[in-house]
Formats: structure tokens, sequence, C-alpha cells
């Protein structure tokens, strides 16, 4: 059966690097980010404000609470799958438990 030709290390690096460049945000997103930021270091900078709202800096900064939901789901779905990990470790009892916690919700 024909082999497949092996790759020299240059090739290699080179998917390496287009791989890790797709990924990377592109520059509306890196300009918003930094717009957020920037709305968010202003007002907790404030002198006036006393007491730091939340709700009111996702509610006054355009785009933030929408990122801050995508944000939360992103970190859900590497908690569960944390917790779906570590099962195998569990003893059966402690499984019970788990299970008794999930049945009361």
């Amino acid at each position: 059966m024909p082999r497949k030709p092996a790759q020299s290390e240059e090739e290699s690096e080179n998917e390496k690097i287009v791989h890790l460049t797709s990924n990377q945000p592109n520059k509306e997103e890196i300009k918003g980010l930094s717009h957020m930021l920037a709305a968010v270091l202003e007002y907790i900078s404030d002198e006036e404000v006393e007491e730091i709202d939340f709700e009111y800096i996702l509610d006054h900064t355009e785009g933030l609470r929408k990122w801050w939901e995508q944000y939360q789901e992103n970190n859900r779905k590497k908690i569960e799958e944390e917790i779906k990990n570590s099962l195998s470790e569990l003893s059966f009892e402690e499984l019970q438990k788990i299970r008794e916690q999930i049945k009361e919700k």
C-alpha cells in the first residue's frame, strides 16, 4: 500500500502558524473590546461614583452585556467539561449525592 509522503518540519510549522492566526480576534473585535474597557475604567475611576453598579455598567457600555453573556456561556461549557472529566474519579456514594442534588432542582 503506498505511503503518504512525510511532511517536512517547515511544512508542519507553516500549518501551525496558519491555524493559530485564524483564531486571532479581528481588528474590529479588538477595537470594540478596547472601547468597552475604556468605558468601564472611566466609570470605576469616577470619584463621584461611591458604589460600583454592575448592572449600570452592563446597560451603559455598548456591547458589554452581549460579550458578558457569551463569556459566561463559554465558561459554563468549560465547567461542564471539567465536571464530566472528574466524575470517573468519584466514589459511588459521591455520585449518588450529586444525583440527589440534581433531582432536587
